[in-house]
């Protein structure tokens, strides 16, 4: 167990803390649940790149860690999107479209990946840098809701983070029939 996989699992144990907070402030409407929802939101995000720093810095990039890293931030950015999508007593909810596209496209990768690692017998999902940007803006997006900032620039980051979650979605599915088309498990059988 790396200090970077440790990280990690801290960020996943994070997220139940956070949803906790979200929906105690749904329901009562308490500030201090808001903040420390924002904060166990914002400690997770920055986890985020402290993992990745201390995998390559300290080369402890493992296989465990290339499953758990991005888990961990699916789990967060679509518990928030979908809790903070929601109506809210107490906040402007995220756009419902930005929701459905994140969701769509961790299914279709998903999905994705069972088939090739069906058909293949191993599937690889390399991080695009459409993702890595798309995943930034989730995030600012989230960030955003939780401190109550003003809405009018918010439903732009919205869009951008929405049309880089749809960009980086379209290139892991060229990337799947890449991996399909080159592998022998997926042509034709001879004599069929």
């Amino acid at each position: 167990m790396t200090t970077a996989n440790k990280i990690t699992i801290f960020r996943i144990l994070l997220i139940p803390f956070f949803v906790y907070q979200i929906l105690g402030y749904r329901e009562s409407g308490i500030e201090l649940d808001r903040w420390l929802a924002l904060a166990a939101f914002g400690l997770a995000a920055l986890l985020d790149g402290v993992d990745g720093f201390v995998a390559r810095r300290f080369h402890q990039r493992s296989e465990l860690g290339a499953v758990l890293d991005p888990l961990a931030d699916k789990l967060l950015l679509v518990s928030a999107l979908v809790l903070l999508s929601l109506d809210h007593p107490h906040f402007d909810r995220i756009p419902r479209w930005l929701t459905l596209i994140v969701v769509s496209r961790d299914l279709l990768i998903l999905a994705g990946a069972l088939v090739i690692y069906m058909t293949c017998g191993r599937a690889e999902v390399r991080p695009r840098w459409s993702g890595k940007v798309a995943t930034v803006l989730q995030m600012v997006v989230v960030l955003w809701v939780l401190f109550k900032l003003d809405t009018g620039w918010r439903i732009w980051v919205a869009a951008v983070a929405t049309l880089m979650t749809a960009v980086s979605g379209i290139q892991y599915l060229f990337d799947g029939a890449r991996q399909l088309s080159v592998s022998p498990r997926s042509a034709p059988t001879p004599g069929q």
